[in-house]
């Protein structure tokens, strides 16, 4: 047995913090090795661009679920999640109850020790462009590239990805715009809106919102490394895109018009207005909503007082034609993460580093330019710097 100098506390917890779940392992048992799945359906369950599992390093007897939230995910899949603020925790085998059970990792705790290490991709085909795993190969400390599979990795006839895949001639590209509407759906479609494309011809580029693309037009899309947006969706990496509520109406089956505004947004969720479906929201601060899907967890929206008319969107809960990223509708900075301050002090911060890092090569590689509004602050701060 090690002794207590070689062991590590490892904390999961969901974002309202009534669920706290904790154990030690030993140092010599890390990093904890783990799973990326790319899967539509993990994607739309979490609203992020992947998932990523670890096994709890607990019997599954020990640790007590009850107070969680249950999505029946699959046939050999059951979800965990808080009910009041959305963090999925656990997934379990409903056909075995001792099975170890699986952790998502963005619940850990950002322990100073090398805590998990991604070691391959799976299902990465149902991404159509890569999704995230274009720029998540060398995201371990050890250097140790994780291998992207097509579908399960499992013996030797699995596919494995290259470096290159997918090609940049199959990829929609940074200037080209595709699909003048995009479905919002999470995992049991519960939450089931449309995303459209803003009308911004003609308009100056002062006169264009914030989040807007003066070029192409498209809507911002970015990383987040604060932990507040990790630890609601249970994922390390959380990409969000920035829309206008006005351009984001129910489906056509509703005979209703979308709240133009996060004030009427909120009052009609409050309401319990049937229209909304299973959208409910977690006020994670008195002036934030997180939006999210009661029934199957997915993180939807994140709202704020101070911006009313626009909300952030989560990536993974977008049903676009050419594949995970939406290229065709989003604007990608790539190379930048917004918090990355959260991370300091925690094996994150390397992890978060390396992951700008990839996905900048990754741009410049197909040759994409930078994003307008990284120019916008990279000039701001060369001024900022001579001054």
């Amino acid at each position: 047995m090690a002794s207590e100098q070689d062991l590590v506390t490892v904390t999961a917890h969901c974002l309202c913090k009534a669920n706290i779940f904790t154990t030690k392992v030993s140092k010599s048992e890390l990093p904890l090795k783990a799973m990326a799945c790319h899967c539509d359906s993990c994607r739309h369950l979490t609203g992020a661009l992947f998932t990523v599992g670890t096994r709890w390093p607990n019997p599954s007897p020990n640790i007590d679920i009850s107070a969680l939230k249950t999505f029946h995910f699959g046939p050999s899949c059951d979800t965990h999640f808080c009910g009041t603020c959305s963090t999925p925790l656990f997934f379990t085998n409903p056909k075995d109850p001792n099975e170890p059970l699986g952790i998502a990792t963005g619940a850990l705790e950002n322990t100073p020790e090398e805590l998990v290490k991604i070691v391959h991709h799976i299902f990465v085909e149902d991404t159509k462009d890569g999704g995230a795993s274009v720029w998540m190969r060398k995201v371990n400390k050890d250097g140790v590239e994780a291998k992207r599979f097509k579908e399960r990795s499992r013996g030797e006839n699995a596919e494995e990805y290259p470096a290159d895949w997918p090609a940049a001639e199959t990829l929609t590209g940074y200037e080209t715009r595709r699909d003048e509407s995009v479905p919002i759906r999470c995992k049991c479609e519960g939450v089931d809106l449309v995303w459209h494309r803003g009308n911004y011809e003609g308009k100056k580029k002062e006169e264009l919102p914030w989040i807007i693309d003066p070029t192409t037009h498209k809507s911002l899309a970015g990383f987040c490394a604060c932990d507040s947006c990790r630890v609601s969706g249970g994922i390390d990496v959380c990409n969000w895109a920035f829309g206008e509520l006005e351009n984001i109406s129910f489906n056509a089956s509703a005979n209703k018009t979308f709240p133009n505004n996060s004030n009427e947004l909120r009052a009609l969720v409050d309401a319990k207005d049937p229209s909304i479906g299973t959208l409910t929201y977690y006020a994670s601060s008195p002036d934030v909503q997180r939006y999210f899907c009661s029934n199957c967890a997915a993180c939807i929206f994140y709202a704020t007082d101070d911006r009313p008319q626009i909300v952030d969107i989560a990536v993974g809960v977008l049903r676009a034609s050419d594949g995970a990223r939406a290229e065709g509708f989003l604007s990608w900075a790539f190379g930048v993460f917004s918090h990355i301050g959260d991370s300091k002090g925690g094996w994150r911060h390397g992890f978060f580093e390396r992951v700008a890092k990839e996905s900048d090569e990754w741009r410049e590689e197909r040759g994409y330019p930078k994003n307008w509004l990284r120019v916008a602050r990279e000039q701001a701060a060369a001024k900022q710097g001579k001054a």
